[in-house]
């Protein structure tokens, strides 16, 4: 199945088990588990076993498991965070999957360049445990709407950042939850990115935007109007065609799992209609199903 390159979505941690039994008859073939901030009361060995189960009947894998908080600080709703990214380390096996996702965290109000040494220093232990556990950790790309100077959140959505962190802890078992929306958000290209970075993709995120060009000439980007929107794939600018053309010239390994819940036009009621539309526009632009060569 390396060959198909699956495509999948994501699901919340704590709510797959009621979840994956409605979606995965739709044809999803890989599901990532996400958390926000903490894994909280999830019971991660029991939700694994039901996981498991569901796998047996469906076909599908689990990618990876994800805690989007900020682990710098341990503040506030983020007090869970690292002992959540140790948690999801130590119970990744149980799941099938050898990468956990989410945000660097970032010192609160800093610049990237306040908040490396912090990284290193949480990070550099947490890539430790990873690789005792067979595990890779892999960052989103999105700014949570940071900037290089300041935010929360997160560092690696700048692909300068990215060289300053994979300076500072120089892992095989640190790389990127890589997706073309966060970066166009930036006006940066993803394709040439992507191209230039896929070995340090471990995982898809399956979003991407539309960029209104014509609001950024004329009001530019921090104007009253706004200029790009996330978009479910299929209803974006990106041809997905290009992108798994690199991911399989650099050998990529890994799925592609669709973010939805942030189309403007393809939410509530039409969620599932626009991830599952979504879904095949991907598999077509795989080549389809995979068809063994004759022998």
């Amino acid at each position: 199945m390396t060959k198909l390159l699956r495509i999948g979505t994501l699901v919340g941690g704590g709510d797959a088990v009621r979840v994956i039994p409605q979606i995965a008859p739709h044809g999803f073939e890989s599901f990532g588990l996400t958390f926000w901030q903490t894994t909280g009361d999830t019971d991660l060995v029991e939700t694994a076993k039901r996981v498991r189960e569901l796998q047996a009947e469906h076909g599908f894998i689990v990618s990876t498991l994800g805690i989007f908080g900020n682990p710098l600080t341990g503040e506030g709703s983020n007090a869970d965070t690292l002992a959540s990214w140790e948690r999801l380390i130590d119970h990744a096996h149980l799941f099938g999957t050898d990468i956990v996702s989410g945000f660097t965290g970032r010192l609160t109000g800093e610049s990237i360049d306040a908040s490396i040494p912090q990284y290193a220093k949480v990070f550099g232990e947490l890539s430790k445990r990873a690789a005792d556990q067979g595990v890779r950790i892999a960052f989103e790309n999105c700014d949570m709407g940071g900037t290089w100077e300041t935010g929360d959140w997160n560092i690696a959505h700048n692909p300068t950042a990215w060289e300053m962190m994979f300076n500072a802890i120089p892992s095989d078992h640190i790389g990127l939850q890589w997706e073309p929306c966060h970066q166009m958000v930036s006006l940066i290209d993803p394709i040439p990115q992507l191209r230039k970075w896929v070995d340090k993709v471990f995982n898809v995120h399956g979003k991407d935007a539309t960029i209104a060009w014509d609001i950024v000439r004329e009001y530019g980007i921090h104007g009253p109007k706004p200029y790009v929107w996330h978009r479910t794939p299929g209803f974006g600018d990106t041809n997905w065609t290009d992108i798994i053309t690199i991911l399989r010239q650099g050998n990529y390994q890994g799925t592609i799992d669709i973010e939805g819940w942030h189309d403007p036009v393809y939410n509530g009621e039409l969620e599932m209609t626009g991830q599952v539309h979504a879904l095949h526009y991907l598999k077509r632009c795989r080549g389809g199903d995979f068809i063994p060569n004759p022998v």
